[in-house]
C-alpha cells in the first residue's frame, strides 16, 4: 500500500452529450489534522453536494480538501432548441402572471431561450459533474501518492541518518568512562599526597576508590538503554513506511518518541562528542516532525 501525502492538487472535466455544457471539477489539498471538505458549487449543481462528499470521504482520510465545481456553454449559438413541452408550460405561466398583474411584460427570445436551457441542462450536468468529480479525486489521489512517495524516501533518509548517529555513540561511552577514570585516579592521587605530605600512597586503595567512582559515573551516564529504544522506534518507522496506508498520526507518536530519546541523550552528555551526535540526532528528528505532518 502506498504512503499519501495529504497535499496535491488535480482536475478534470467531463461534457454532457445531450447539450454544449461542460463541467470542469478542481481539487486542491492540504494538510490537516481531520479531514476538512469545502465544496464550491454552482446554484444548479447545488444537489450533489451529498454524493461529492461521499467520493471525498470514500477516498481521503485526512487533509484540507477545497473542490471546486463549474459549468460552462460553450456560446449562445450552441444553444438547444425549446421543446414545445417548455413553451406550452412558459406560456401557460406567462399568461396566468399577466392576467394577475397585466403591466408585466412579454418574455423576450433570449429570454425564453435562457430559460428552456436552464430548465434542461441542470438535470442533464448532473451525470457528467459526477464523472469529472470521480476523475478529479483519482487525479488528487494519485498526487498525494506521488508527493507520499517522496515524503516516504526522505523519512527513510534520516532513518539511515540517524542509525549511524546511534552507531556513533554507542563506542563513545566507554572512551568517556576511561578517561573519566583516569582522571579519578590522578585527582585522588593529588588529594592524597596534599594530605599525607612525603607518606607513600596506598595505590590498591586509591585504585579501588577511582573504580568505584568510575563505575558510579558509567551508570549515570550509560544511553544503552537510550539507544536501544531508539533503534526499536526507527524499526517501526521503517515498518511502517513500507507497509504503507493510513500511518500520519503513529508517525507523529513514534517522532515524539525519538525526540525524547534525543533528549535524554543529551542529558547523559558528559563528552563535546556526546553532544554532537545528540544535536545531529535532534536536527534529523526535527526534518522528520516536518515532513510527517504532511502524510495523512
Amino acid at each position: 500500500m502506498a504512503v499519501y501525502s495529504m497535499t496535491g492538487y488535480a482536475n478534470a472535466a467531463s461534457t454532457a452529450s445531450e447539450t454544449a455544457a461542460s463541467v470542469s471539477v478542481e481539487a486542491r489539498s492540504v494538510n490537516g489534522r481531520f479531514l476538512d471538505l469545502a465544496l464550491r458549487l454552482p446554484d444548479e449543481l447545488r444537489g450533489l453536494e451529498p454524493a461529492l462528499r461521499e467520493q471525498l470521504t470514500g477516498a481521503f482520510r485526512r487533509g484540507k480538501i477545497e473542490l471546486r465545481v463549474s459549468s460552462a456553454r460553450e456560446s449562445d449559438s450552441a444553444l438547444p432548441a425549446p421543446t414545445s413541452d417548455q413553451l406550452n408550460r412558459l406560456a401557460y405561466q406567462q399568461s396566468a402572471i399577466q392576467g394577475w398583474l397585466p403591466q408585466a411584460r412579454s418574455l423576450s427570445v433570449n429570454e425564453v431561450l435562457l430559460w428552456c436551457q436552464g430548465g434542461s441542462t441542470a438535470q442533464k450536468l448532473d451525470e457528467p459533474a459526477l464523472e469529472a468529480a470521480r476523475l478529479c479525486i483519482e487525479g488528487l489521489r494519485e498526487a498525494r501518492a506521488r508527493e507520499g512517495a517522496r515524503l516516504a524516501a526522505i523519512l527513510l533518509e534520516r532513518v539511515g541518518r540517524l542509525r549511524e548517529l546511534a552507531a556513533l555513540a554507542a563506542p563513545l561511552v566507554p572512551a568517556v568512562v576511561q578517561r573519566q577514570q583516569q582522571r579519578f585516579l590522578e585527582r585522588w592521587a593529588e588529594a592524597l599526597t596534599t594530605v599525607q605530605a612525603g607518606a607513600a600512597v596506598p595505590e590498591q586503595a586509591l585504585h579501588e576508590r577511582a573504580m568505584g567512582e568510575a563505575a558510579s559515573y558509567a551508570i549515570r551516564i550509560d544511553v544503552a538503554e537510550e539507544l536501544g529504544r531508539l533503534a526499536s522506534h526507527l524499526d517501526e518507522i521503517e515498518r511502517l513506511l513500507k507497509a504503507g496506508g493510513e500511518l500520519g498520526k503513529r508517525l507523529e507518536f513514534l517522532i515524539q518518541e525519538l525526540q525524547r530519546e534525543a533528549n535524554t541523550l543529551g542529558s547523559k552528555s558528559a563528552a563535546l562528542e556526546l553532544t554532537t551526535v545528540s544535536v545531529e540526532m535532534k536536527v534529523a528528528i526535527e526534518q522528520m516532525r516536518e515532513q510527517v505532518q504532511n502524510i495523512e
